[in-house]
């Protein structure tokens, strides 16, 4: 996830487990926070404030996840990773019509879970094999 990520209480709480948490705003408060909101998740979660989206890179290539979040430029650890994006926070420079969806409040929680489960499950089709691929699920 990169400095504009959704909350990772909204996270935790639809059970998904973060791994690797950078932001680019310095501040102890900021890894305090997440380390309160991820202490139930079961495994060590990495955090880092003031971080950089090589030390992020390096961190995936160390212990990969499955999906991550975050602004454009996330793009391209995804592409070198093969791993899905949703692009979520700012700057979406790549995508059309971003700033006319809710990216807060309750309608931002539902589209931002709706952007997660069709990542994955075009990643599950992707994957596929032919006789295992679905027209429904």
């Amino acid at each position: 996830m990169s400095n504009s990520f959704p909350s990772p209480k909204f996270l935790v709480s639809i059970d998904m487990w973060p791994t690797h948490i950078v932001t680019g705003t310095p501040g102890k408060k900021f890894e305090a926070r997440i380390k309160e909101i991820t202490k139930e998740v079961p495994h060590p979660v990495n955090v880092k404030a003031a971080g950089d989206m090589f030390l992020l890179h390096q961190w995936i290539k160390n212990d990969p996840v499955d999906l991550l979040m975050g602004n454009t430029y996330m793009k391209y650890i995804a592409r070198d990773e093969d791993i899905p994006l949703v692009r979520f926070g700012f700057p979406i420079l790549d995508r059309v019509g971003h700033s006319y969806f809710p990216t807060v409040g309750y309608r931002g929680g539902l589209r931002l879970l709706e952007k997660i489960l069709d990542a994955l499950l075009d990643r599950q089709d992707r994957d596929a094999l032919k006789e295992s691929f679905e027209l429904v699920m």
